[in-house]
């Protein structure tokens, strides 16, 4: 019976505060959907299709808000296109390139700072392994990103700026990332000496 009060009470007092820590983030969430939608209208943003640009915007917080953790937006940049269509597919394979990229610096970073510390050079090899390693997340990547709104705007001067986003969920990215490393090992001798602790920095994505 003393268990079962004590469990009540537990209940009692979490649950507000898991109610209160949802409405924070719901007005967070809002807030930058209000921000973002204030920063396209005034840069004179407009949806690329048949969507308002309100109603794209909100979806997409909508899908990054369901994921949660789970959910990493990547943003991909065309400017001074003459095609909608040219500059969609060119923001697209720069969206891919941003995330190896994020990917490849975020490793790097993490793999330095551990090995250093334990008195190895990570230069020479080591370098040529990240750069691999990046390349191949682009390539990887780019089949778990999914297109979620592009946006465009006139340049004035008969081009186009495009903006295309691209929510990515993290555990079929995890994979992603490990199919990259895993191909990149086999020609790093270095990196795969060190194979468990990288994985281990892979498998953390982009978390602090």
């Amino acid at each position: 019976m003393k268990k079962l009060i004590y469990l009540l009470l537990t209940l009692v007092l979490i649950v507000p505060s898991v109610a209160t820590a949802k409405t924070h983030l719901e007005k967070a969430r809002e807030k930058a959907y209000k921000t973002k939608l204030n920063e396209y209208k005034k840069g004179k943003w407009e949806a690329l299709g048949s969507k308002p640009i309100d109603l794209c915007l909100l979806e997409h917080y909508d899908k990054l808000g369901k994921l949660g953790s789970n959910g990493h937006e990547v943003e991909g940049i065309a400017t001074k296109v003459q095609s909608k269509n040219v500059g969609k597919q060119m923001a697209t394979n720069n969206a891919v390139i941003n995330y190896g990229q994020e990917a490849g610096s975020t490793l790097q970073g993490r793999v330095i700072a551990d090995i250093s510390a334990n008195g190895v050079d990570p230069t020479g090899e080591f370098e040529n392994f990240f750069a691999a390693y990046e390349r191949l997340v682009e390539k990887e990547i780019r089949g778990e990103m999914e297109p979620s709104f592009t946006i465009i705007r006139n340049n004035g001067d008969g081009t186009y700026e495009v903006r295309t986003y691209f929510i990515v969920e993290e555990n079929n990215a995890q994979k992603a990332r490990l199919r990259a490393l895993e191909e990149a090992m086999k020609n790093s001798e270095i990196a795969a000496e060190h194979a468990n602790k990288i994985s281990d920095f892979v498998r953390q994505g982009f978390d602090d």
